[in-house]
């Protein structure tokens, strides 16, 4: 009973630890008195980066009471690769080969095009040697991936207002006059492979791991951990983004000096803050708990250019 009644305070004191991976329809939000790029994203648990992405914002605009942002569907692949520097390498997605040419128009953003083209942020803007703080412009020339391979997108979008209540990662959104309903009850999509077997010269975040395979967009690993355990740098670089993400809880990104993005995702607590230089070994956190299997573990995820690399053979120190 004892044990039982530990493990639960465990699970219960590290809430925003882990949370099943799901993912959510666009939705239009309307700015309120008050608001900013960085309270809204915390509020839907995604990057003030993307944010901008969605809405073709720069660093210097200003959002206003009464104006309409899209919040565009959680993806952690496109985060990673926003969060990167803008010095960092980009090269040309190996999977586009065929490509024509797009006008930009008024009310476009990079986000609107990658969608409408079955792209991603990443790819359009690898594939325009384009940075991430770029805004466009109406008249630019974008490349494209060919429209005979694009995937039509799903235009349909839930409208909702903001609340001055404290938004935490529930069923549903209280429902007013002016507010649309959103059910967030989305069974846990997490697909997993087989549990491989590592060199054991391999090094890993946490100490001799369980390594499992995690398939789907956002593929990388599930390392099994000790309660509270360390978790650790496994390449020195730069704190990208600190925060709670949604589908993978707290969220630390590390950039290399070669622009790879090291993500450590389901952490327990956090340590480090966004522009900290960390170095081989340096402990970013602590281990947090699987909301599925009950078990202390982290998922581990590198990107390059926005697309997954397989996490045993990513560089380390």
């Amino acid at each position: 009973m004892k044990m039982y009644f530990n493990h639960k305070l465990a699970i219960l004191g590290l809430l925003f630890a882990f949370v099943p991976f799901f993912s959510f329809a666009d939705t239009s939000y309307k700015v309120e008195k008050g608001d900013t790029l960085y309270s809204i994203s915390r509020k839907y648990q995604i990057t003030v980066a993307e944010l901008r992405a969605a809405n073709n914002l720069s660093e210097n605009d200003v959002i206003k009471a009464g104006q309409k942002l899209t919040i565009p569907t959680a993806d952690i692949a496109t985060a990673a690769a926003l969060a990167t520097d803008n010095s960092a390498t980009t090269k040309t997605p190996a999977n586009i080969t065929n490509t024509s040419d797009y006008t930009v128009k008024k009310g476009d953003t990079l986000y609107g095009i990658a969608k409408k083209n079955g792209m991603t942020v990443p790819e359009l803007l690898a594939l325009n040697n384009l940075d991430s703080s770029v805004v466009i412009k109406v008249g630019q020339k974008l490349k494209i991936k060919d429209v005979t391979s694009a995937k039509k997108p799903d235009d349909k979008k839930t409208e909702v207002v903001a609340t001055n209540k404290n938004d935490k990662t529930t069923s549903t959104t209280t429902t007013t006059e002016n507010q649309t309903k959103i059910d967030e009850k989305i069974p846990d999509t997490r697909s997993y492979g087989n549990t491989i077997n590592t060199d054991p010269s391999v090094v890993w975040p946490v100490n001799n791991p369980k390594v499992t395979t995690v398939k789907g967009k956002a593929s990388g690993v599930q390392l099994s951990a000790e309660m509270n355990e360390s978790v650790k740098c496994i390449r020195e670089g730069t704190v990208m983004y600190v925060g709670v993400y949604r589908g993978f809880g707290q969220v630390v990104f590390v950039q290399s000096k070669i622009g790879i993005i090291y993500a450590y995702a389901g952490l327990g607590s956090v340590g480090v803050k966004k522009g900290d230089y960390v170095l081989f070994g340096n402990q970013l956190g602590t281990s947090g708990v699987d909301s599925r299997s009950g078990n202390p573990q982290i998922t581990f995820m590198v990107f390059q250019n926005g697309q997954p690399i397989d996490p045993v053979k990513a560089p380390r120190n």
